[in-house]
């Protein structure tokens, strides 16, 4: 007992100095792409490299943003993402509560093909997805069996619609109303409550963190999917900031400095949205258990 209690606080100098470790070498690319998108062109293929501009320059993010018109890409993508987050939110809260507090007949059997469901790779679905969103009835010029026009594509609702409820959504949620006690129900649906004002005022106010988790975990999402608004949106104005990062590459050619310079401006969202969330980020991963 005596020679653990001597390692313990070696223990724990350990313990912080390989989390600094970590920490700076997953920090360190972003640092380098800040320090790149400041520096002139001679400096960025420059060997050996040097971390620190000689002369920084706001050149790069002057070209990134009047070469492409990111100004639309980021409401683009702002707005998906947003669409994307309130969706999940509301859906993904209302099912997990479902899965968690009500008893119906194949609720568990529902629940284990939905987590199933989290093991298939997204790449397996896309041709299907984009088959059902194309051949949707009654949408998109198309007739009541699906023919005649585009569906849902080369509109919004093609990246939003696949989206509004993740099966990772329902999972999270359901774990943390668990964590929630069933006498507040009882109470309520004495007191009249209906079942979805039992789920709105008074459970759903209770899960500010997980909601605040899932809320990052879904902008994140949002915003850096590439994939599928490429193969769904073939009209410019309807881009995303991701689909916009691509523009710097072409004839065998990469402006890597404005692409640097996008590239920082484009990950700025996320990460003021971390920062302001923080604090829920935290008790939503602590509380949610993923038991």
């Amino acid at each position: 007992m005596a020679s653990r209690r001597r390692l313990r606080p070696w223990a724990v100098s350990v313990y912080y100095v390989l989390c600094s470790i970590l920490a700076i070498i997953m920090v360190l690319p972003l640092v380098w792409a800040v320090l790149t998108s400041l520096k002139p062109d001679v400096e960025i293929f420059r060997f050996p490299p040097t971390w620190l501009p000689s002369k920084p320059t706001f050149r790069h993010y002057i070209t990134a943003f009047t070469t492409v018109p990111f100004g639309r890409y980021f409401l683009n993508s702002l707005f998906l993402a947003t669409m994307g987050v309130l969706l999940n939110l509301f859906f993904g809260s209302l099912s997990g509560y479902a899965f968690a507090k009500l008893q119906f007949r194949g609720r568990d059997m529902i629940f284990r093909v939905l987590v199933m469901a989290m093991m298939i790779p997204s790449i397996i679905t896309l041709i299907p997805t984009f088959l059902v969103l194309k051949s949707f009835p009654l949408v998109g010029g198309n007739d009541i069996f699906g023919h005649g026009g585009l569906g849902f594509l080369d509109s919004y609702w093609a990246v939003i619609i696949p989206g509004a409820s993740g099966s990772f959504a329902v999972f999270f949620m359901r774990q943390f109303f668990l964590t929630l006690p069933n006498d507040l129900m009882e109470a309520a649906r004495i007191d009249g409550c209906s079942e979805f004002r039992v789920y709105w005022n008074i459970y759903l106010p209770q899960t500010k963190p997980a909601l605040a988790t899932l809320a990052i975990f879904t902008f994140q999402a949002g915003w850096n999917n590439f994939l599928w608004p490429i193969i769904v949106l073939s009209d410019p104005n309807m881009a995303t900031v991701q689909m916009g990062l691509q523009s710097f590459s072409y004839n065998y050619h990469t402006n890597y400095g404005a692409m640097m310079a996008a590239a920082c401006a484009v990950m700025l969202p996320v990460v003021v949205l971390f920062i302001y969330l923080q604090r829920f980020f935290v008790q939503g991963i602590a509380f949610s258990g993923i038991k």
